[in-house]
């Protein structure tokens, strides 16, 4: 860039101070409310917000006026395809879960109900999950055996429930729904990968028709307690459960292959449970090893409230397995509405899904349910069949209403089996091992904290596999805020455009100049390091001036368009830098400094220090203003008051030079 091309430049504002309660304000709102929830509230009569906020709660009040008989057709179809589903998932995960089977029919009851009301999301089917029902039963067996004290069993599972409800809706009314951003893309499919392959491993108990099993998770302890008892296995059981597990992947497969033909897939495990049922009645395979569901009691979810174990020795375990059903609950099921909410270009409020989510479990609790939420299986099919709004959900739980009240008797010789099949069919689905060959091409510490979650998850719990991933990516986030980048600018050739010359080969160097770009807001935590970072920049500059004959360095110009804040660390960090730039005879010029650094720099001693004659708007100002004085043979900036030499003298002067 010539000089000539220089002009005066502007001097960067400081923004006007706020009141300190309108600036709290300003910053909780950005904060918790960034989505302006209570916009719709302005300007309205205290009749109308009160409307609107019960709408906002029970969304059903907002589109069950509208609802017409072409959505009701719709929603009836989707509701009895997944109900088909729902009924074995159900008895399937209970089982899963060490449960009682026909706790698996009360959670697809009164959960899908109460989300109708309180959910947001149109495609959002409701149910019981495999990798919530895997942490129940190795969390809370670990401390109760649930052969051997059943009823406890049941009362810690349902206070867990509970406590999950609680934390789910408060997060949601505290708008802590950023909590659950926590759990990485990478963290979730290392997860639910390891929690896929211990769930199947698990079921070797049911498909080799094995009476004792391991209560442990990890893979070494499932292995040995199979081989440990090859005496046992039936070999009646086995080749069921590979013959159904085969009829469920083909049809899965064939159902991928021919989307209009989804539901196949979807009946598929209702009609395994029917075959095996017949199949059993039939051959009475119960009594050659073939294990089977067994008397299923009639009626309606009896209330469970006083069934809750808040006096429990055993009452910290079920609130810390509530705790963590509750985030992997989130998780999953505030995804998996969004996910299909995008097909529609609808929104989802993902805070009022928090909340939908805890009612139900709080709700569910009290009514004899384990823990519920979005199961992206369920979800699909209902998505698949046509759903148009929640009414599927209830359609659903009609359905599985009148197999409680009638149909439970027919359950009598369901094969486990059967059940066992089931589960494995939906959790090889989960083991996305695309996602991790990605992970690996794109990112490949995310690969890392991938296959942390699923090693830790395999060979030793669901607990500490969880806790290792959540650790590395908190580790990642700290260290990308403990150690930015930084990088040195370039001049694209005819431009005034500066961009990182790594990055744009073609971008040159400014000669006497090194311009420095911060990539992160500077806090204490990376105050020291960028200080010594750019300490190491200059050293390195002076070194390869000297070696390569260019001009010497004069000025060190920090692009701070990336700094969105600064702390009190950060300032002082700022001005040692200028003490030691002083000291080698060097200038510091800042460009493009955020309203926020601005602030803190017009409070501090450092803007007397640098003075504002030295900040510009932009990297191209700063390093005119620096081209001209080093062409000027000056060492004082250009001023920005009356005293500075006008465009017409400033040409003068450099073309003297």
């Amino acid at each position: 860039m010539g000089n000539s091309d220089y002009h005066t430049p502007r001097g960067v504002a400081v923004p006007p101070p706020k009141p300190f309660l309108s600036a709290v304000k300003t910053t909780l709102k950005e904060t918790f409310f960034p989505d302006d929830p209570f916009r719709q509230f302005k300007n309205q009569p205290f009749s109308r917000k009160l409307v609107l906020g019960l709408q906002y709660f029970m969304p059903i009040l907002e589109w069950a006026p509208r609802y017409t008989f072409q959505f009701f057709k719709a929603d009836f179809i989707a509701g009895i395809t997944i109900a088909s589903l729902a009924v074995p998932q159900g008895i399937s995960y209970a089982n899963l879960a060490s449960l009682p089977p026909i706790i698996g029919l009360y959670s697809s009851f009164v959960p899908p109900l109460v989300y109708a009301m309180f959910g947001s999301s149109r495609d959002l089917a409701v149910g019981t999950i495999a990798v919530a029902s895997l942490l129940i039963t190795s969390m809370i067996g670990a401390v109760v055996n649930p052969n051997e004290n059943p009823k406890l069993y049941l009362q810690l599972a349902l206070t867990a429930t509970f406590f999950s409800g609680i934390i789910q809706t408060v997060m949601g009314v505290l708008r802590l729904g950023f909590i659950v951003d926590f759990l990485s893309h990478a963290t979730i499919v290392g997860f639910m990968g390891g929690a896929a392959t211990v769930v199947c491993l698990q079921q070797l108990k049911g498909i080799l028709g094995l009476v004792h099993f391991t209560r442990q998770t990890a893979m070494v302890s499932v292995m040995k307690s199979v081989f440990t008892q090859i005496h046992q296995w039936r070999w009646e059981s086995a080749v069921l459960g590979c013959v159904f597990l085969f009829f469920l992947l083909l049809t899965r497969y064939f159902s991928k292959r021919k989307p209009a033909f989804f539901w196949i897939n979807a009946l598929a495990p209702l009609t395994s449970v029917i075959l095996g049922s017949i199949l059993v009645y039939l051959t009475h395979a119960e009594k050659h090893g073939v294990q089977v569901i067994g008397h299923l009691k009639k009626g309606l979810n009896p209330p469970s409230l006083t069934d809750l174990a808040f006096g429990s020795p055993y009452l910290m375990t079920a609130i810390k397995t509530g705790a963590i059903t509750a985030i992997i609950a989130l998780a999953e099921g505030v995804a998996v509405g969004r996910s299909f909410s995008m097909f529609k270009n609808y929104h989802i409020d993902g805070n009022k899904e928090m909340i939908a989510f805890g009612m139900m479990n709080i709700i569910g609790s009290c009514t004899t349910c384990y823990l519920t939420t979005g199961p992206f299986s369920r979800t699909a099919v209902n998505f698949n069949a046509g759903c148009q709004t929640a009414v599927s959900n209830i359609v659903m739980a009609t359905a599985v209403m009148i197999t409680l009240l009638f149909l439970t008797p027919l359950f009598h010789y369901t094969p486990l089996v059967v059940l066992s099949s089931i589960i494995i069919s939906a959790m090889l689905g989960l083991i996305d091992y695309e996602a991790a060959i990605h992970l690996w091409k794109v990112d490949k510490f995310d690969f890392v904290v991938c296959m942390s979650a699923y090693i830790g998850v395999v060979f030793a719990s669901v607990e500490i596999g969880l806790t290792i991933a959540v650790f590395l990516s908190i580790l990642r986030l700290l260290l990308s805020l403990a150690r930015p980048r930084t990088f040195v600018l370039g001049n694209i050739p005819n431009t005034m455009t500066y961009r990182n010359i790594d990055q744009y080969p073609v971008a040159n160097t400014v000669p006497g100049m090194l311009i420095l770009h911060i990539d992160a807001p500077i806090y204490f935590a990376n105050a020291n390091y960028l200080r010594e970072r750019i300490t190491r920049w200059i050293s390195e500059e002076e070194d390869r001036v000297k070696s390569c004959g260019e001009t010497s360095l004069h000025y060190v110009i920090l692009d701070m368009s990336a700094v969105g804040s600064i702390d009190t660390s950060g300032m002082s960090m700022l001005d040692e830098v200028k003490k030691d730039l002083d000291k080698k005879g060097l200038k510091l010029v800042l460009a493009n400094p955020g309203s926020e650094v601005m602030k803190k720099i017009d409070r501090t001693e450092f803007v007397q220090n640098i003075a504002h004659e030295w900040i510009y708007m932009t990297v191209g100002e700063a390093v005119g203003a620096c081209n001209f004085m080093l062409h000027s043979c000056k060492r004082t900036p250009p001023t920005l008051t009356l005293k500075m030499p006008s465009a017409v003298e400033l040409t003068t002067q450099i073309d003297k030079v």
